[in-house]
């Protein structure tokens, strides 16, 4: 293994530099030995291609892209980043990403994936598999998350259309980005819809490696108080070094992760450069 790993944060609800833009998202550009991985792309390509230019990092670099899940703030800059690009990339994602996506509160909303399918085969050549994927020799995705702890099995307010019935969409195309380094496994999530804590054993059970970082939104930010705690307790125990948190992880959730791992919890922001050892 080469020089560190690099994962730049491009897109956050949160940034306390003035000349970058927040907003509701994410977006992380990953440099992994010669690989450039940019993983989710934020809600619109404006706010991910000025951060990217304010970090001096240019689309035409990007390698590959692997999207998390089909949510328009996880996908809605992905063409405008690949017409940036400027050539036709490797997009890498779940089967399932071209569903319908809904959510009924406090209205009728379709939150899915922006844009059609042929739109997007249009500037990219789709990856779309339920199985892991090895991208580089150190970097590969988790796949479909498919063993969920039981306290984990949200009651998400999102829905579906199967058979022509309206019925919960229980998120199955979920998916993290693994990074193994010399000191361990990074993962980076988007919104761990599927669980953050079976995301973790996911990636150990996939990989065979201890974790030394966690990256990303964990979706607590309106779970119950008992949820944070069990969260927080499980990644402890199962020997996680350094949690970095933002997006839909929610303020009681990193207020507690701070109380527990002390200087280990970071937040993340609009900006933020996080340098592993590789």
């Amino acid at each position: 293994m080469g020089e560190n790993v690099r994962v730049y944060v491009l897109v956050d609800d949160f940034s306390p530099l003035g000349n970058l833009y927040s907003t509701h998202g994410a977006s992380y550009l990953v440099e992994a030995g010669n690989a450039r991985i940019l993983f989710d792309t934020g809600p619109q390509a404006d706010v991910l291609l000025h951060n990217m230019a304010e970090l001096r990092l240019d689309p035409r670099d990007v390698d590959y892209v692997v999207l998390s899940h089909c949510h328009y703030d996880h996908t809605g800059g992905l063409l405008g980043l690949l017409k940036a690009a400027s050539r036709r990339l490797p997009v890498i994602a779940h089967s399932a990403l071209f569903r319908t996506s809904l959510t009924l509160k406090p209205r009728l909303r379709y939150i899915g994936i922006p844009f059609s399918r042929s739109e997007l085969e249009s500037l990219a050549h789709l990856i779309l598999t339920v199985d892991p994927v090895r991208i580089t020799e150190n970097v590969l995705t988790t796949g479909e998350i498919r063993d969920r702890e039981e306290f984990e099995k949200r009651r998400l307010e999102f829905y579906t259309i199967t058979d022509g019935k309206l019925v919960r969409d229980e998120m199955r195309d979920d998916l993290g980005l693994l990074i193994e380094t010399r000191r361990g496994l990074v993962i980076l999530a988007g919104c761990a819809h599927a669980g953050i804590v079976s995301t973790v054993k996911h990636a150990i059970r996939l990989t065979g490696r201890r974790v030394e970082a966690v990256i990303g939104g964990f979706h607590l930010r309106s779970v119950e108080p008992e949820w944070i705690e069990r969260t927080v307790e499980e990644l402890e125990a199962m020997g996680v070094e350094e949690v970095y948190t933002g997006h839909c992880t929610g303020l009681r959730a990193e207020a507690r992760f701070m109380e527990v791992f002390g200087e280990r919890f970071h937040k993340l922001y609009a900006g933020m450069v996080i340098e592993l050892p590789s």
